[in-house]
């Protein structure tokens, strides 16, 4: 069944766990997320880059969900990743996303809260959730790069004032993590973390989590964390299951047989950060 992001959210912020929201390019790695969230009784989010609507096609990412959520007895949002532009927040409400992000990071708190403001007024009327994000991630997202210098961690005064005057439903905030593959071990930056939930009681998202240790992700999520996003992990294992086939096998041309066992592969990852996070067994009906 198809829900909002803070339907979802506020259920995780009430019962202490996270979600897993799961970029998807195709229809195999949408396809693994439910038959993991399926398998582990879960709330899932599904989401959709810039990069990966221009690739597939808004049209295709929208049947292709919606049938997917009509057919499940789970909790699965659809949600905009790192929203840029109104024009492509906008197309994304009108072809039913149930929750988008605005990435006004980039931008200076007075500007971020007005981007941000203007997304929560279209986006709320028409009952869509809405994501932002304080302080940026070094590394590179689709169109978004920002350099290790350049990132900036989350102030918690600033965080306050921003949901105070824009009325996000969640805050993605900075706090050592990146997009993409890491150079070397992460450390999150865990008492910022706990002041800013404690400041908020709010869901907070924690992006580029690909590559995190898991002792620091559960760490993550008994101080507050409440959706967490994984991409690089997933585009591993479906790069490991087709490089198998094509190693193994190079005399195959059948796609299923090639992207049938990344599909496998994918499914495994997904349903593991699903325990990981606490969210198995969580899935609710309406």
């Amino acid at each position: 069944m198809l829900v909002t992001g803070k339907q979802i959210l506020d259920h995780a912020n009430e019962h202490g766990y996270a979600v897993g929201a799961f970029n998807i390019n195709n229809m195999e790695i949408l396809q693994a997320v439910i038959m993991a969230a399926e398998k582990e009784n879960s709330p899932v989010i599904v989401q959709t880059s810039e990069g990966a609507i221009k690739y597939a096609g808004i049209e295709y990412f929208e049947a292709l969900v919606h049938l997917a959520a009509n057919k499940t007895k789970v909790p699965v949002c659809l949600h905009l990743d790192h929203g840029t532009t109104y024009n492509t927040i906008i197309s994304c409400i009108r072809h039913g996303w149930s929750s988008v992000m605005i990435d006004g990071s980039h931008h200076d708190l007075k500007g971020n809260i007005a981007v941000t403001s203007e997304i929560v007024k279209v986006a709320h009327a028409v009952g869509v959730s809405v994501e932002a994000e304080l302080g940026r991630l070094s590394g590179i997202e689709d169109q978004i790069s920002v350099s290790e210098k350049d990132a900036i961690y989350t102030n918690p005064d600033e965080a306050v004032e921003f949901v105070n005057a824009t009325g996000v439903d969640s805050l993605a905030i900075a706090i050592g993590t990146a997009h993409g593959k890491y150079k070397g071990e992460p450390k999150l930056d865990m008492e910022r973390l706990d002041t800013i939930k404690k400041m908020l009681k709010m869901p907070i998202v924690l992006h580029g989590a690909s590559g995190i240790t898991e002792a620091q992700i559960t760490e993550a999520v008994k101080l507050g964390v409440n959706k967490i996003n994984i991409d690089t992990d997933v585009r591993q294992a479906f790069t490991d299951g087709v490089r198998k086939v094509i190693e193994t096998k190079p005399e195959e041309f059948d796609p299923r047989k090639i992207c049938g066992p990344a599909r496998d592969l994918m499914c495994e990852v997904v349903a593991s950060k699903m325990r990981m996070f606490g969210s198995s067994g969580q899935a609710w009906t309406l």
